[in-house]
């Protein structure tokens, strides 16, 4: 009998796609300063290994996870309601959660673009017609264009607040149009870096229950090796999710972790503080002094665009210092630079300029 190829038994849409795969190899942070994928630079605090260590040494690991009053803490830290909030295996699972249960196959999706390619993804998986509008450098977030793509076919408008990798802020009212212009629509608002942009639309989703927010403790808190964000909208909402979300998606290190990250904020706080009010205004002021052109961010990194950027890349890598290639949608090639501590910085602006002596 002969055999049947694997590819005929899946949904010919997945068989189709490529992964997401994210160039992870060869990134050591013992190695490397590693300014490539939008983390935290620094370790985190001593209480959440402390807290960690104390929980392997108690013989829990057999036991399936139980979160205590995590989403109560969580919801505390946001400002919302326990009822409003749903944790989740890092923000990715939030998303497609969420792209899962507002949409079917066949629907339309919009995403401006170019974003983060993990909603892409999502939606391939759901076989979703995806439209996306386009962030420009000086327009910003696209508006009319995402007003005008809306459709009955619209199952979900996606607005990551800041956008990755352009850094774009969207205003809390051009995110209120949208889901006036479309009350029976899901809008998912993504709050990745919250924490930097301090961009937040929490307050409104009582008033507006198509909205649904996510977030991450990967990017800020410095935990994305143990996967937890959360959700954030009307009970209504996360009601239901819940019922797509596994009891046990999230692991106990996660919800551990997060106890100690969030009994102790200030580890996170001052990091916070030193990037944007130290570290980003070096940047900006030196790609500005070299007339390299940068995208405005309102998040921990800047996508910036200067000649020979492949030489300017390979320099840094020589110095031990990792960034991330990104092009433009008209090809052209840039660098998302992670903005680590001061003196990080310092250090990956020295090498900059070296390369551009090159």
């Amino acid at each position: 009998m002969a055999e049947t190829p694997l590819m005929t038994i899946l949904k010919p849409n997945i068989t189709r796609m490529s992964a997401y795969a994210p160039p992870l190899e060869g990134r050591n942070p013992h190695e490397h300063l590693l300014l490539d994928f939008n983390e935290r630079t620094l370790p985190v605090s001593h209480h959440i290994k402390q807290a960690l260590i104390d929980f392997i040494q108690n013989d829990r690991i057999q036991v399936y996870p139980a979160y205590g009053n995590l989403n109560e803490k969580i919801a505390d830290y946001a400002g919302v309601k326990p009822e409003q909030v749903m944790i989740t295996n890092g923000s990715d699972q939030g998303i497609d959660i969420i792209i899962r249960s507002a949409c079917s196959a066949g629907d339309e999706i919009i995403i401006p673009s170019p974003t983060f390619a993990m909603y892409q993804q999502c939606a391939g998986v759901e076989n979703l017609k995806v439209i996306e509008p386009e962030y420009t450098k000086d327009g910003g977030f696209p508006l009319q264009p995402v007003l005008g793509a809306l459709s009955p076919e619209t199952g979900l408008v996606v607005i990551a607040n800041p956008n990755n990798p352009s850094g774009t802020p969207t205003s809390v009212e051009d995110i209120l149009t949208i889901a006036k212009a479309a009350p029976d629509t899901a809008i998912l608002v993504d709050e990745c870096y919250f924490e930097y942009s301090k961009l937040t639309i929490a307050d409104q989703v009582m008033d507006f229950p198509n909205i649904l927010i996510t977030r991450t403790f990967s990017k800020t808190w410095g935990l994305p090796s143990i996967r937890l964000g959360y959700v954030i909208s009307h009970p209504d909402n996360i009601n239901a999710l819940l019922n797509v979300r596994g009891p046990y998606d999230v692991n106990q290190f996660a919800a551990v972790a997060i106890h100690a990250a969030l009994d102790h904020p200030e580890y996170t706080h001052d990091y916070v503080s030193e990037v944007m009010e130290q570290s980003k205004p070096l940047f900006e002021s030196f790609l500005q002094q070299k007339n390299i052109s940068f995208w405005n961010s309102a998040a921990n990194f800047i996508w910036a665009f200067p000649e020979n950027s492949s030489v300017i890349e390979q320099h840094l890598r020589s110095k031990g210092i990792l960034v991330r290639p990104k092009a433009s949608s008209d090809g052209k090639m840039g660098l998302r630079v992670t903005l680590g501590d001061l003196a990080q910085t310092q250090r990956m602006v020295t090498a900059f300029e070296e390369a551009l002596a090159l």
